[in-house]
């Protein structure tokens, strides 16, 4: 009857606001999480930094806080998923390259920052690998490569990636970088190359993300793809660095402290958050939302001097810089 259907109608009104409302909770849960993950980069950064300076080695000090959050995403699992470690587990397995791919991925991004940085400039080196990234998440969500969902390349995505490079290049403008101290290098070469090391962070965690759903754990993806990461490192360690000494004491930081080796475990909540994003935000987004939550974190540092850090304070062009990055990810992620 009339009734009847209007009764069901305002039922089923009622019934998609709710629904609506909650997706909406939920996306805006997604982004904070994604930020606050983002926000712990540059913490991990400067920690890694400093336990350098007792290794000697960059290298090392990424096997050592590689191998720190491995140990700790172990126990994490033997609290929350200790049947990953029976062998059944593994007999219901369909192995493939999604195991090992992406924590080789994570090793060769930041081998490619290691020789960036003295070619290019920190400005230069973020300006070309994040737009690497946000290329290439948008491919990955455009195609649907690695198991991601599709999603259709608009007028929209083109104006917003504009928009986003503009505001990550306002953010990392500087009057003067190392390029000009060196220019003999073979500059739009290296610029090129960061572009491609780019795409590695988004392709990992498309890949770490498919290897999650797969196996029903993120956490347990994050443990792969940091074992991986480990053992490349190690190999890494030891032919370039051909030893595994550890000071205890150096001239201007002093002791080693326990703290040095926390680095890991930032990591860990970085991974493991990029894998749960994933599949909800897809690859660009979540590789976007990141990256603001770095960039935020990493003004905030410069502006009052946090970590040792001079102090570096929060320009105008800076905050239009946010500002525009703000409106690239809306437009991405609206039309």
């Amino acid at each position: 009857t009339p009734l009847y259907s209007s009764a069901a109608s305002d039922v089923y009104k009622r019934q998609m606001y709710i629904y609506l409302e909650r997706k909406r909770d939920l996306m805006i849960l997604l982004y904070i999480i994604g930020i606050v993950a983002g926000m712990v980069v540059p913490f991990q950064t400067s920690i890694n930094s400093r336990l350098s300076l007792y290794t000697k080695s960059s290298f090392y000090a990424s096997t050592i806080s590689f191998a720190t959050g491995t140990i700790f995403l172990i126990l994490i699992n033997l609290i929350t998923n200790p049947h990953v470690f029976t062998a059944q587990f593994y007999n219901n397995q369909s192995f493939s390259y999604i195991w090992f791919v992406g924590g080789m991925l994570g090793v060769i991004f930041l081998t490619g920052n290691l020789l960036l940085l003295p070619r290019l400039g920190a400005s230069l080196t973020v300006v070309m690998t994040v737009s690497g990234q946000i290329i290439m998440g948008v491919m990955i969500d455009t195609f649907g490569w690695f198991g991601a969902n599709q999603e259709p390349f608009t007028i929209f995505k083109v104006l917003g990636i504009i928009v986003l490079i503009f505001g990550i290049i306002l953010m990392n403008y500087v009057k003067r970088t190392p390029i000009e101290t060196n220019k003999s290098s073979p500059v739009y070469i290296w610029l090129v190359i960061g572009f491609i090391f780019g795409f590695c962070p988004p392709i990992q965690t498309a890949i770490n993300s498919a290897l999650g759903q797969q196996i029903h754990s993120s956490v347990m993806a994050s443990l792969i793809s940091f074992a991986v990461g480990t053992i490349v490192l190690f190999i890494l360690t030891l032919i370039f660095n051909r030893s595994l000494k550890l000071k205890t004491v150096d001239a201007k930081q002093g002791k080693l402290k326990p703290i040095y080796f926390i680095g890991g475990i930032l990591g860990v909540v970085f991974v493991t958050t990029n894998i749960i994003l994933m599949p909800h935000l897809g690859a660009a987004l979540t590789t976007i939302i990141v990256m603001l939550g770095q960039m935020l974190m990493g003004v905030i540092i410069d502006h009052f001097g946090l970590l040792g850090t001079r102090i570096n304070k929060i320009t105008t062009r800076k905050i239009i810089g946010i500002i525009a990055i703000m409106i690239g990810i809306i437009l991405l992620r609206l039309f």
